[in-house]
């Protein structure tokens, strides 16, 4: 578990951190979990729109029971890892629920009482949606300096997670679905439900379980099970290509590592991309060195 935000920035943790809320209110703050609330859904779980008493809106994720991950793990990484974390490019948790409720079911012909735990996630509302929903549609494709300046904030908020928690966090699931967008286009890093929180002088873990979206896992991890900050900066370089020329990273069980991707995206031509795509790179460039040696 994540034990502070940063070094030297526990002071004030205290009064900021998240809220255990019932299971009750956030059904009646999301109209019943309706589906004219839904803001998003993936192999995870279902992102609802609530609004708490004061109007404010809040974003409630119902976790699913047949995510690639147990819903009782993936709940205890986000919590977990997100608890402590207050950063400008990272979704703030601002409450969570882990509730069981007794329910009746049918099985075998007969009606049983079971106990089902509802797991529940609450973050600041981004009104701007995600990433994924705005770089590939053409009628609101972003101008360069929106594109840099989204670009730079992921960076600063993986730079964060990387170098200065107390304890290394890799997030494993950057994409740009992932990416939320707040009022003013500022990126924040959400769904942790992957994330692994390393110890203090841990620069790798393996494992035999890899989970990940196809087309954003590292070759050595996707291979090797070998989990380490690179792994982010792999994930990042194909969310950068994508942002910067506006193509889908779509690829298949024989190319999960986005190697086609990546070949076609060097070949696009065009002088106006190519000479927009230059000066981009080399403006980020002084934004990933850091982030690019700290996984060294």
């Amino acid at each position: 578990m994540a034990t502070g935000a940063s070094r030297g920035s526990r002071s004030s943790l205290l009064s900021t951190l998240p809220k255990q809320l019932p299971a009750e209110f956030l059904k009646e703050i999301t109209d019943g979990f309706s589906d004219a609330r839904k803001l998003g859904h993936g192999a995870f779980g279902t992102v609802y729109k609530g609004f708490l008493q004061d109007g404010q809106p809040i974003a409630v994720k119902k976790l699913a029971d047949n995510s690639p991950v147990a819903p009782e793990k993936q709940f205890k990484n986000e919590v977990g890892n997100l608890m402590a974390i207050q950063h400008h490019n990272i979704v703030r948790l601002v409450g969570y629920c882990h509730e069981a409720q007794k329910k009746v079911i049918e099985h075998n012909g007969r009606y049983i009482l079971v106990d089902v735990v509802e797991s529940l996630l609450c973050y600041e509302y981004a009104p701007k949606g995600n990433l994924d929903k705005l770089i590939f549609d053409v009628s609101s494709r972003l101008n360069w300096k929106t594109c840099f300046e989204i670009i730079k904030g992921i960076c600063k908020g993986l730079h964060f997670l990387h170098k200065e928690m107390d304890r290394p966090i890799v997030h494993l699931d950057l994409q740009p679905a992932n990416v939320l967008l707040d009022e003013n286009m500022v990126p924040k890093i959400s769904d942790f439900g992957l994330s692994r929180l390393f110890g203090e002088e841990q620069t790798r873990i393996n494992t035999i379980n890899v989970v990940g979206k196809k087309g954003y896992m590292a070759p050595e991890y996707l291979y090797r099970g070998e989990i380490s900050t690179r792994s982010d900066i792999y994930s990042l370089g194909v969310v950068i290509m994508e942002i910067t020329t506006g193509e889908r990273n779509s690829s298949s069980d024989k190319d999960m590592s986005a190697r086609d991707f990546v070949d076609k995206a060097k070949t696009k031509t065009g002088k106006h991309f190519l000479d927009a795509y230059s000066l981009l790179v080399c403006m980020l460039s002084l934004w990933l060195t850091p982030l690019i040696s700290a996984g060294a």
